[in-house]
């Protein structure tokens, strides 16, 4: 498996590589890069990146020959991400159209690049992302987005968001949920029947460590990061169980016998 996304890939690489070993159907490979958009990873982007080209998502799929990738973006549009054209976060239609259209060139990139491996096209994990404490429909439009395209491939959805939302309200941000089982059972993590997702300090991320200047996976237990990647294993898991797409020779073959 392949994981490539933001910062929130990297606070959580560590936890969803041992998530998706534990299932027994894959070993992940990462290559999250703190701060970036779609565009990063497209090709043909290197000199505007914040992703060098060997970490482009059709160069990672020639060279690991993925059954799946899993993409992982908040829908990120900084002035340091220079392949979005200075287009800001929640930027209006120019924002949501350029989502899209990244959304569809990336597809349509790996989709290449396991065709010039001689590979089979991996299977697209989109993850649709936790609400925003600011901007809560620019999320709902962002997951919008990933659902199309995820339909328009043939493609899946990992709600991990969903794990990380009260109950009811998929939308509304919330600092601490009610505690789960596992919660419940671990010290620490359940005080007051509420288990804590995000620092004080930080609407976005789920480490509950300090965030620094150098990206890391996060160093410290995490309930919010061990919900979200629960939910992304476990959508690996049921993808890589379900029998791969026929190809066209596929079915040329079965047609012939029949």
């Amino acid at each position: 498996m392949l994981y490539l996304g933001d910062s929130l890939a990297m606070e959580s690489r560590r936890v969803l590589a041992d998530r998706v070993a534990a299932g027994g159907r894959a070993t992940v490979h990462s290559a999250p890069y703190s701060g970036t958009t779609l565009c990063d990873y497209l090709e043909g982007t290197a000199r505007d990146s914040l992703v060098p080209s060997r970490h482009k998502a059709a160069a990672l799929v020639r060279s690991q020959r993925p059954q799946i990738v899993v993409l992982q973006f908040w829908g990120n549009a900084w002035a340091y991400t220079p392949c979005m054209d200075s287009i800001p976060q929640g930027g209006g239609s120019r924002y949501y159209a350029r989502y899209a259209a990244d959304a569809k060139a990336l597809t349509e990139q790996i989709a290449a690049a396991a065709r010039g491996a001689g590979i089979q096209r991996p299977r697209i994990v989109w993850v649709l992302q936790a609400p925003d404490a600011f901007s809560p429909d620019r999320v709902r439009r962002v997951n919008g987005i990933y659902r199309d395209q995820a339909d328009a491939g043939g493609d899946t959805v990992a709600d991990a968001g969903r794990e990380v939302s009260p109950a009811g309200s998929r939308y509304t941000w919330a600092q601490r949920l009610p505690c789960n089982d596992d919660e419940r059972a671990r010290p620490g993590d359940c005080r007051g029947g509420l288990t804590s997702l995000h620092r004080d300090d930080d609407h976005l991320h789920f480490c509950l460590a300090p965030t620094t200047k150098t990206p890391r996976p996060c160093p410290v237990h995490s309930p919010g990061i061990v919900r979200y990647c629960e939910a992304i294993a476990e959508t690996v898991d049921a993808v890589l169980r379900r029998p791969p797409p026929a190809t066209g020779r596929d079915r040329a073959g079965r047609a012939a016998a029949r």
